[in-house]
Protein backbone atom coordinates (compact mmCIF):
# COMPACT_ATOMS: atom_id res chain seq x y z
CA UNK A 1 0.00 0.00 0.00
CA UNK A 2 1.23 3.53 -1.22
CA UNK A 3 0.25 6.39 0.10
CA UNK A 4 0.84 9.46 -2.44
CA UNK A 5 0.93 13.28 -2.42
CA UNK A 6 2.99 16.31 -3.37
CA UNK A 7 4.10 16.55 0.59
CA UNK A 8 5.81 13.05 0.35
CA UNK A 9 5.37 11.84 -3.24
CA UNK A 10 5.62 7.96 -2.76
CA UNK A 11 4.59 6.81 0.82
CA UNK A 12 4.77 2.65 1.17
CA UNK A 13 2.60 1.96 4.08
CA UNK A 14 2.71 -1.68 3.50
CA UNK A 15 4.61 -4.24 1.56
CA UNK A 16 3.15 -7.39 0.27
CA UNK A 17 2.00 -7.65 4.00
CA UNK A 18 -0.83 -10.17 4.52
CA UNK A 19 -4.27 -8.39 4.55
CA UNK A 20 -4.81 -9.83 8.27
CA UNK A 21 -1.91 -8.24 9.33
CA UNK A 22 -2.79 -4.79 8.41
CA UNK A 23 -4.35 -2.34 10.31
CA UNK A 24 -7.67 -0.81 9.60
CA UNK A 25 -7.24 2.37 7.27
CA UNK A 26 -8.63 5.37 9.77
CA UNK A 27 -8.34 9.20 9.30
CA UNK A 28 -4.53 9.05 11.30
CA UNK A 29 -3.52 6.50 8.58
CA UNK A 30 -4.83 7.53 5.51
CA UNK A 31 -4.82 11.17 4.88
CA UNK A 32 -6.15 12.78 0.85
CA UNK A 33 -3.33 16.20 1.32
CA UNK A 34 -2.07 18.18 -1.24
CA UNK A 35 -1.51 17.87 -4.97
CA UNK A 36 -1.92 14.15 -7.23
CA UNK A 37 1.44 13.35 -8.62
CA UNK A 38 -1.40 10.47 -9.80
CA UNK A 39 1.31 9.62 -12.77
CA UNK A 40 3.95 9.45 -11.12
CA UNK A 41 2.70 7.27 -8.31
CA UNK A 42 1.35 4.83 -10.56
CA UNK A 43 4.45 4.45 -12.67
CA UNK A 44 6.45 3.90 -9.67
CA UNK A 45 3.85 1.71 -8.20
CA UNK A 46 4.47 -0.68 -11.07
CA UNK A 47 7.89 -0.92 -11.45
CA UNK A 48 7.70 -1.73 -7.91
CA UNK A 49 5.22 -4.45 -7.59
CA UNK A 50 7.53 -5.67 -10.84
CA UNK A 51 10.71 -5.37 -8.94
CA UNK A 52 9.16 -7.43 -5.65
CA UNK A 53 7.18 -10.15 -7.75
CA UNK A 54 10.35 -11.29 -9.05
CA UNK A 55 11.95 -10.80 -6.63
CA UNK A 56 9.84 -13.94 -4.89
CA UNK A 57 10.30 -18.06 -6.11
CA UNK A 58 8.53 -18.76 -9.13
CA UNK A 59 5.96 -21.02 -6.71
CA UNK A 60 5.24 -18.26 -3.96
CA UNK A 61 4.62 -15.39 -6.98
CA UNK A 62 1.15 -15.38 -7.22
CA UNK A 63 -1.22 -16.47 -9.84
CA UNK A 64 -3.50 -12.77 -10.14
CA UNK A 65 -1.93 -9.81 -9.68
CA UNK A 66 -4.75 -6.56 -9.03
CA UNK A 67 -2.94 -3.17 -9.04
CA UNK A 68 -5.42 -0.47 -7.06
CA UNK A 69 -5.53 3.19 -7.57
CA UNK A 70 -7.42 5.26 -5.15
CA UNK A 71 -7.72 9.07 -5.54
CA UNK A 72 -9.63 11.77 -4.32
CA UNK A 73 -8.37 14.32 -7.22
CA UNK A 74 -7.29 14.20 -10.76
CA UNK A 75 -3.25 14.34 -11.60
CA UNK A 76 -1.73 17.70 -10.96
CA UNK A 77 1.42 17.09 -9.63
CA UNK A 78 3.39 14.30 -11.73
CA UNK A 79 7.03 15.41 -12.71
CA UNK A 80 8.50 11.73 -13.45
CA UNK A 81 5.83 10.21 -15.90
CA UNK A 82 3.67 11.00 -18.41
CA UNK A 83 0.33 9.48 -19.52
CA UNK A 84 1.50 7.87 -22.52
CA UNK A 85 4.38 5.95 -20.48
CA UNK A 86 1.50 4.67 -18.10
CA UNK A 87 -0.64 3.59 -20.55
CA UNK A 88 2.33 1.40 -22.46
CA UNK A 89 3.17 0.14 -18.99
CA UNK A 90 -0.53 -1.17 -18.34
CA UNK A 91 -1.25 -2.35 -21.49
CA UNK A 92 2.33 -4.59 -20.99
CA UNK A 93 1.27 -5.72 -17.85
CA UNK A 94 -2.58 -6.36 -18.92
CA UNK A 95 -1.63 -7.91 -22.10
CA UNK A 96 1.60 -10.33 -21.19
CA UNK A 97 0.99 -10.89 -17.49
CA UNK A 98 -2.66 -10.53 -17.14
CA UNK A 99 -2.81 -8.07 -14.41
CA UNK A 100 -6.11 -6.08 -13.28
CA UNK A 101 -5.61 -2.63 -13.14
CA UNK A 102 -8.68 -0.90 -10.94
CA UNK A 103 -9.14 2.11 -10.45
CA UNK A 104 -11.09 4.08 -7.06
CA UNK A 105 -12.01 8.24 -7.35
CA UNK A 106 -14.28 10.28 -5.80
CA UNK A 107 -13.46 12.69 -8.77
CA UNK A 108 -15.26 12.19 -11.96
CA UNK A 109 -12.38 14.09 -14.14
CA UNK A 110 -9.90 11.75 -12.39
CA UNK A 111 -12.19 8.79 -14.01
CA UNK A 112 -11.96 9.63 -17.57
CA UNK A 113 -8.10 10.16 -16.71
CA UNK A 114 -7.88 6.81 -16.05
CA UNK A 115 -9.33 5.64 -18.87
CA UNK A 116 -6.77 7.48 -21.16
CA UNK A 117 -3.62 5.27 -19.48
CA UNK A 118 -5.74 2.00 -19.90
CA UNK A 119 -7.89 1.48 -16.92
CA UNK A 120 -10.47 -0.46 -18.69
CA UNK A 121 -14.35 1.09 -17.80
CA UNK A 122 -15.56 -1.69 -16.19
CA UNK A 123 -12.70 -1.74 -13.99
CA UNK A 124 -13.35 1.73 -13.22
CA UNK A 125 -15.49 3.00 -9.74
CA UNK A 126 -16.92 6.63 -9.25
CA UNK A 127 -17.69 7.08 -5.79
CA UNK A 128 -19.32 9.48 -3.53
CA UNK A 129 -17.47 12.22 -1.61
CA UNK A 130 -18.48 10.72 1.88
CA UNK A 131 -18.44 8.23 4.35
CA UNK A 132 -21.18 5.97 2.99
CA UNK A 133 -19.73 6.55 -0.67
CA UNK A 134 -16.28 5.67 0.37
CA UNK A 135 -17.73 2.50 2.26
CA UNK A 136 -19.84 1.61 -0.80
CA UNK A 137 -16.90 1.89 -2.77
CA UNK A 138 -14.60 -0.56 -0.58
CA UNK A 139 -17.39 -3.42 0.06
CA UNK A 140 -17.39 -3.26 -3.61
CA UNK A 141 -13.72 -3.77 -4.39
CA UNK A 142 -13.63 -6.28 -1.74
CA UNK A 143 -16.59 -8.61 -3.65
CA UNK A 144 -15.57 -8.37 -7.36
CA UNK A 145 -11.96 -9.02 -6.10
CA UNK A 146 -12.93 -12.05 -4.12
CA UNK A 147 -15.27 -13.05 -7.39
CA UNK A 148 -11.83 -12.65 -9.65
CA UNK A 149 -10.09 -14.57 -7.36
CA UNK A 150 -12.20 -17.48 -7.18
CA UNK A 151 -12.82 -17.43 -10.88
CA UNK A 152 -16.31 -16.78 -10.54
CA UNK A 153 -15.36 -14.08 -13.45
CA UNK A 154 -12.41 -13.87 -16.00
CA UNK A 155 -11.62 -9.99 -15.18
CA UNK A 156 -12.06 -7.60 -12.28
CA UNK A 157 -14.62 -5.70 -13.10
CA UNK A 158 -17.70 -3.92 -11.48
CA UNK A 159 -21.49 -4.46 -12.08
CA UNK A 160 -23.92 -1.59 -12.44
CA UNK A 161 -25.16 -2.47 -8.91
CA UNK A 162 -21.80 -1.26 -7.38
CA UNK A 163 -22.17 1.85 -9.37
CA UNK A 164 -23.98 4.02 -7.01
CA UNK A 165 -22.54 7.53 -7.70
CA UNK A 166 -25.75 9.64 -10.06
CA UNK A 167 -22.93 10.58 -12.34
CA UNK A 168 -20.82 7.40 -12.86
CA UNK A 169 -20.11 7.38 -16.70
CA UNK A 170 -19.78 3.50 -16.66
CA UNK A 171 -23.49 3.02 -15.12
CA UNK A 172 -25.07 0.96 -17.93
CA UNK A 173 -21.72 -0.25 -19.93
CA UNK A 174 -21.20 -3.40 -18.13
CA UNK A 175 -19.15 -5.94 -19.93
CA UNK A 176 -19.79 -9.67 -19.34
Amino acid sequence: MVQFDSQDPYEVIHRFKPIAEVPELTRETYVPRASTPLLDAMGRGIIDLEKSLSELSEADRPAKVVMVVVTDGQENASREFRKEQIEKMIKEKTEKESWQFVFLSADLAAIGDAQTVGFAPSASLLYQKSKLGSAGAWTSLSRRTSEYRLAVRQRLMFLDEDRQHPDDPNKGKEES
